[in-house]
């Protein structure tokens, strides 16, 4: 099985993903391997799979939190937050750092606070309306995932002061090169956990699985891997997690891992 981050490991900042490592997935579906990817992304964003690669197999969404069928375009399952424990959360983190902006990812759509978006420029969620959350949010919406955002310091340092005072109510983590933002989600729910899962019920172990990732929350799934690569371009975090190293994402570094391995099998990609 070969799982793969999405986000700076396969697509760049321009929403593409290389030629070579299309390819390089395509042989890999011929071989017989089985593909997966895991990434923090909601299912709502996971078009480049499905326009670039001609993906229709099953996601892991959201940092482990949902499970998508994405030729379905079907829930396969979910792991989410109490409105209640998403509110506490919120409490916490504002004791801490009272200038944090937050927003929340549920089943049914997306929610952010007034100013969570720097003027207004993110283009991907420039859907939704910003609104205080505890006017938007009700008892019955399911969180997966909810972001807490400051202007000031470190992704790394906020994760530090956050992760113990909330780990109690959510896993925390983070995965935006340049931006202080934390991904929460329910205790003990990251990427590796549920991809184990989906391997187990394939009938496939740890030390069949070759994983890609470039971030603090690839790290629990390069880890679990029984051959887990860090992008050279990576978080020194994600890095030091990895068992390998795949070379950087500038020189389809995913591209070339699997091209070895698929030669070593004796398949060559034309």
């Amino acid at each position: 099985m070969v799982a793969s981050d999405i986000d700076g490991t396969i697509l760049g900042h321009d929403g593409k993903i290389s030629d070579r490592t299309v390819r390089a997935f395509h042989a890999c579906r011929e071989a017989g391997v089985e593909l997966v990817f895991v990434t923090g992304r909601p299912p709502r964003w996971l078009h480049p799979l499905q326009d670039q690669l001609g993906h229709t197999g099953t996601v892991i969404c959201s940092n482990g939190a949902v499970v998508w069928d994405l030729e379905a375009e079907k829930l396969v399952s979910a792991r989410t937050l109490t409105l209640d424990a998403v509110l506490e959360v919120r409490r916490v983190i504002k004791r801490l750092r009272p200038a944090a902006l937050f927003a929340a990812e549920t089943l049914g759509g997306f929610h952010l606070e007034p100013g969570f978006i720097e003027n207004g420029s993110s283009e991907l969620l420039s859907e939704f309306t910003p609104a205080p959350l505890a006017e938007t949010l009700v008892t019955d919406d399911a969180v997966v995932k909810f972001l807490a955002i400051v202007r000031e310091g470190t992704a790394d340092d906020f994760l530090a002061e956050v992760a113990p005072a909330v780990e109690h109510l959510a896993s925390a983590t983070h995965s935006s090169p340049g931006v202080s933002m934390l991904e929460l989600a329910l205790p003990g729910v990251n990427k590796a956990v549920t991809l184990s899962e989906y391997a187990a019920a394939l009938g496939i172990g740890a030390e069949d699985v070759v994983a890609f990732g470039d971030m603090p929350n690839d790290i629990e799934m390069l880890r679990w891997a029984g051959h887990g690569y860090a992008m050279a371009s990576g978080h020194p975090e994600a890095i030091r997690a990895a068992g390998q190293q795949a070379p950087h994402f500038d020189d389809d570094g995913v591209a070339q891992v699997l091209e070895s391995r698929l030669a070593s099998l004796g398949v060559q990609i034309s």
